[in-house]
């Protein structure tokens, strides 16, 4: 993995491929490269580094109809030249990317070794490529015959796109388990893993299925299976805009997605209120009244800031709807032989729609006959797809690696489904059902106060700590896990370790790190456990611990304590996550900003991590 590029058309492929590359580096990678078809002869082109690096590496008077390029996540192999994309084949004649991992690649190594052929790097893909050729060349076959019967040996996931020196006017494409678009023009086609890198040219999109394989010509695209299927091809129209993948006015990516988070909510939202506040209306629920009314268990699965997201969601569906829930990581929930049931309701939550371990989890749940329910951003996802029920959240395209405006849609997608479930139950008064949905609809104005009234405080608190070496994040309730989400960031953007815990659990061995150099952040906005977060606070104090403490506005109690404020306006206990996350990511952000850290793509990760 991580991203792919590639064009066939009448305008110059080069420059369209390297602007493509540039709009997928949100992705995250770690090396960048090209391959092109001029005078007969297959050249490729690549760099360990940014792509910028490999755009001043190439010749600025290229000019060829087609092309391919790929920015690569380390997965088989170091970064380096040699590992990057694209790879060729070992008599030069095909070349390949590749997103996803060959699992047997080993393997088919051994076996192509023996056979005579020798690679030049470590990668899974340039396996995958010669296993390609030697096929071609023992079945004396086209390319498009001896990739599905290549595929037919591999295990594993990917999304490929095939250069052919001696078929110079066509593209083959492939896919299983990792995403892959073909962007659709006049006389002209487009190869991507997202929409990003073709949105300028073309809203019409294609989604290349699971076990499909596309020929592209410039004029033309003929799909078939790895069967060899004759598939129909179904053509979208994007409802996106090139604005939403730009900056704008704003430095980074992420500090726009914060701040993008009010608008978020109210497109999470659209439609989905009455407008008298009395009933909720999420599709995939109000089409499965019978099945909800008896379902006994909630089990959620998901990954990183998903997950969190999810276990807020746990909070609220039993504190709302009464309904017991179970949170997962995708990535274990494969691995333990889970107990499901047809009356369980499996939610699968993710940003990009694509996470390999969520996508697997999802499928698991669905042959074990649970009721599968999808909340992703990304329409056309393979998590959408699979699922067939569910939600999007609306977000729009989040661009930063660091989730923000995702985890609060989600959570409020979340809180839909509590409010829903809760009144089809009967588990709900009018009056809560009434007060609760109200004070959602209009929640958006409070994070935009939130946002306006915190940056003073948050820019001088980044100031005194950013040089920390470690953090402690505190809370309790539905605030516990908006405190692991707060310590993900910090460690995601600014590379200082952090923690969430439990407030409670803070005497049980966390207390041993407090000291005079050991920042906490408490989250004591809640009115159920205040006066507990309030003694949490005093042992953070007798121990000579440095406090940060999150609070509603009006608050007199904490300023005694704490060594530095931050208020936030009032809201129902089961919204705070969406008004008491900002100020985290807020201090995040500022925080790696001062160290001089890349926000918008840090080191190591990458947006949507498409590999188990």
């Amino acid at each position: 993995m991580c991203g792919i590029v590639g064009y066939i058309g009448s305008q110059n492929a080069v420059p369209i491929v390297i602007k493509g590359l540039k709009r997928l580096e949100y992705r995250g990678y770690d090396s960048a490269g090209i391959a092109y078809l001029k005078e007969g002869k297959l050249h490729v082109k690549k760099k360990a580094g940014k792509v910028q690096k490999l755009q001043e590496f190439l010749s600025t008077n290229l000019n060829t109809k087609m092309a391919i390029g790929h920015t690569r996540w380390a997965t088989h192999g170091s970064p380096s030249d040699e590992n990057a994309h694209p790879h060729l084949s070992m008599d030069n004649s095909l070349a390949i990317i590749h997103n996803g991992i060959i699992e047997n690649y080993s393997t088919i190594k051994e076996g192509l070794k023996k056979r005579g052929y020798k690679f030049k790097s470590e990668t899974d893909t340039e396996v995958l490529i010669n296993l390609i050729s030697d096929v071609k060349k023992n079945e004396n076959t086209t390319l498009v015959k001896a990739i599905q019967l290549a595929l037919s040996q591999v295990i594993g996931a990917y999304s490929i796109v095939v250069l052919d020196v001696s078929t110079p006017d066509e593209l083959i494409v492939a896919k299983k388990g990792s995403p892959l678009l073909i962007g659709v023009g006049k006389n002209e086609n487009f190869i991507a893993s997202d929409a990003a890198p073709f949105l300028e040219y073309t809203k019409d999109v294609i989604y290349l299925n699971d076990d499909e394989i596309a020929k592209i010509t410039a004029e033309t695209i003929n799909i078939t299976t790895v069967d060899n299927q004759i598939q129909t091809p179904y053509i979208e129209k994007m409802n996106l805009e090139l604005e939403a993948i730009e900056k704008g006015d704003y430095e980074t990516f992420m500090l726009k997605e914060i701040h993008e988070q009010p608008r978020a909510i109210v497109e999470t939202l659209r439609g989905r209120i009455a407008s008298d506040f009395s009933t909720i209306h999420v599709r995939g629920l109000n089409e499965n009244l019978s099945f909800l009314k008896t379902v006994e268990k909630i089990i959620i699965i998901a990954c990183g800031t998903s997950w969190h997201a999810g276990l807020v969601g746990e909070y609220l569906i039993e504190g709302i709807s009464r309904i017991p829930v179970e949170v997962e990581y995708a990535s274990e929930f494969l691995y333990r032989d889970p107990l499901i049931s047809k009356n369980d309701m499996v939610i699968a939550i993710s940003q990009s729609g694509e996470t390999a371990d969520t996508l697997s989890a999802l499928n698991l749940a669905k042959q074990k006959g649970a009721f599968v329910y999808g909340i992703c951003n990304v329409v056309g996802s393979s998590i959408a797809r699979s699922a067939g029920v569910g939600t999007y959240t609306h977000a729009g395209p989040e661009i930063g690696v660091a989730s923000t405006k995702s985890f609060t849609s989600q959570v409020t997608v979340l809180i839909l489904i509590s409010l829903f479930l809760a009144k089809l139950k009967n588990n709900i008064t009018k009056e809560e059902f009434h007060n609760i949905t109200k004070e959602l609809f209009s929640i958006h104005n409070k994070m935009t106060t939130t946002l306006n009234i915190i940056q003073k405080e948050i820019k001088e608190i980044a100031a005194l700590y950013h040089h920390a070496k470690n953090f402690l994040y505190l809370g309790r309730g539905i605030s516990f896990p908006v405190a692991l989400e707060g310590a993900l960031k910090l460690k995601e953007i600014s590379y200082i370790h952090a923690e969430g815990y439990p407030a409670a659990e803070m005497k049980h061995g966390p207390i041993a790190l407090i000291d005079k150099n050991m920042p906490t952040i408490i989250i004591a906005t809640n009115k159920s456990n205040y006066e507990k977060v309030l003694i949490n606070a005093e042992e953070i104090k007798a121990r000579s611990g440095k406090l940060i403490a999150i609070v509603t506005q009006g608050d007199t109690k904490m300023h005694h304590i704490a060594d530095h404020i931050i208020e936030v306006p009032e809201t129902h206990n089961f919204l705070t996550p969406l008004i008491t996350t900002i100020p985290l990511q807020l201090l995040s952000y500022h925080i790696a900003s001062l160290r001089g850290c890349d926000v918008d793509q840090p080191r190591n990760l990458a947006k949507s991590v498409t590999v188990e």
